[in-house]
């Protein structure tokens, strides 16, 4: 099993220490099931879309829970009752867990179902008070150097 070590890093940095937690617990959890195999693309600056190859699932079969900073997306696939006897089965009939560690402020805007790939639109939504903002100097506080009086020249 590889383990990362973060132990340099914790000792230079402060706050950082969800960030290593996330880091170690992925490797952790990393268990090699890929399925089902999805993408995770950056559509521009704060959103998002999350895609998984669900075929055979149905949107009654998908449940997608967003809690903070946690997307879960569960499939329980429902036995299907077949008339005829299956010689050969290679379709998965399996249910999944997929979880998604979520940044501050990520929200889940929409999900959809169709032609067996299940989408999961994600927007980022900072609120107005932790944005950047501009601050203006004024040149009128400015401080300015004390003046020197006639009086107070040495000859």
């Amino acid at each position: 099993m590889n383990r990362m070590d973060f132990t340099p890093y914790r000792r230079s940095t402060v706050g950082f220490d969800r960030l290593f937690e996330l880091m170690e617990s992925q490797a952790r959890q990393n268990t090699g099931d890929n399925y089902p195999p999805y993408n995770v693309e950056r559509r521009d600056e704060d959103t998002y879309r999350i895609t998984l190859a669900v075929a055979g699932f149905k949107p009654s079969d998908i449940d997608i829970t967003a809690q903070q900073n946690l997307l879960v997306i569960q499939g329980k696939k429902q036995d299907d009752v077949s008339d005829g006897e299956l010689l050969h089965v290679g379709i998965a009939n399996r249910g999944f867990e997929r979880r998604f560690e979520l940044a501050d402020y990520v929200r889940v805007e929409n999900a959809g179902l169709s032609d067996g790939l299940l989408v999961v639109d994600l927007i980022r939504e900072v609120p107005d008070a932790m944005k950047p903002k501009k601050i203006q100097v004024n040149g009128e506080a400015m401080i300015e150097a004390p003046k020197v009086s006639k009086n107070d020249k040495a000859d």
